[in-house]
């Protein structure tokens, strides 16, 4: 274990932790919109910056990328900082008009309005919302492995989605991607027994059926990547049951397994 100071506060933690990651768990607040703890540092945002005074690179630095070290001291607001994140958040206003997370972080830095013109598209599929950040790209790809969507042009007309802006066969329809993402512009909706990735170009991915309570209740492809990485696996007379019913049939055999311990003694 070592010891850092972060704004004048002494913490512990293991030797290589990722600052952010420590300052966060120690209550500091530190903003960012592309990290995310199951997946690699990126740096990609560049809102978690912080200023380095002693130990390590000197300097302003990305905190999610900065490994800790015995002796690290930092600050995670100066005027410099705050400059700096103030005009990021203006460009961020400005890919990203509609996304609510952005406008109220920026409130906080007294950011109210935006020097750059607003990008807004008509029939967004990511409703104004994406900042690139590429968070959901690198879930998909890292964590899932199905490398549904990706980068999509470049320069002011970098834009995420599906290869060609086509259904795509390797869309699980999990919704990791909507859970990871920092401005809640990733959308998608089940009707019937088909789940619509209304944000990937419209992908539809068939819904797992119970056959017990006749719910439509998790993605068909999904849910047979999840079961193979069970262990142990799941016992068979289960594994096509939707939670509800899973639990209900679980707790069902445990009590006729008691009842049957009591007839016996």
């Amino acid at each position: 274990m070592i010891h850092l100071i972060i704004d004048g506060k002494t913490c512990i933690a293991e030797e290589g932790e990722i600052l952010l990651s420590v300052a966060r768990r120690e209550g500091i607040e530190i903003p960012a919109f592309c990290y995310d703890e199951t997946l690699a540092p990126y740096g990609a945002c560049r809102m978690c910056l912080v200023d380095v005074i002693k130990g390590g690179q000197k300097g302003i630095t990305t905190s999610c990328t900065l490994q800790v070290s015995d002796g690290l001291e930092v600050l995670t607001e100066t005027p410099e900082i705050n400059r700096l994140r103030k005009a990021l958040l203006e460009l961020y206003l400005a890919q990203a008009p509609r996304a609510e997370t952005i406008k109220a972080l920026a409130e906080r830095y007294g950011v109210t309005k935006t020097r750059f013109a607003k990008k807004v598209v008509r029939e967004d599929p990511l409703q104004n919302r994406c900042i690139l950040c590429g968070l959901c790209i690198r879930v998909c790809s890292e964590i899932i492995g199905a490398g549904a969507i990706n980068y999509i042009g470049r320069g002011q007309f970098t834009e995420i989605n599906t290869p060609f802006y086509e259904e795509t066969e390797s869309c699980m329809g999990c919704g990791a991607c909507a859970e990871v993402c920092p401005t809640h512009a990733i959308a998608y909706k089940d009707i019937a027994g088909t789940r619509v990735m209304t944000s990937w170009s419209e992908t539809k991915v068939l819904l797992k059926q119970c056959p017990s309570c006749g719910k439509f209740y998790a993605p068909l492809p999904f849910t047979a990547f999840a079961l193979e990485k069970l262990d142990p696996p799941i016992q068979e007379d289960l594994k096509d049951l939707c939670p509800a019913c899973r639990k209900r049939e679980a707790v069902r055999k445990t009590i006729l397994l008691k009842m049957e311990g009591t007839l016996e003694s």
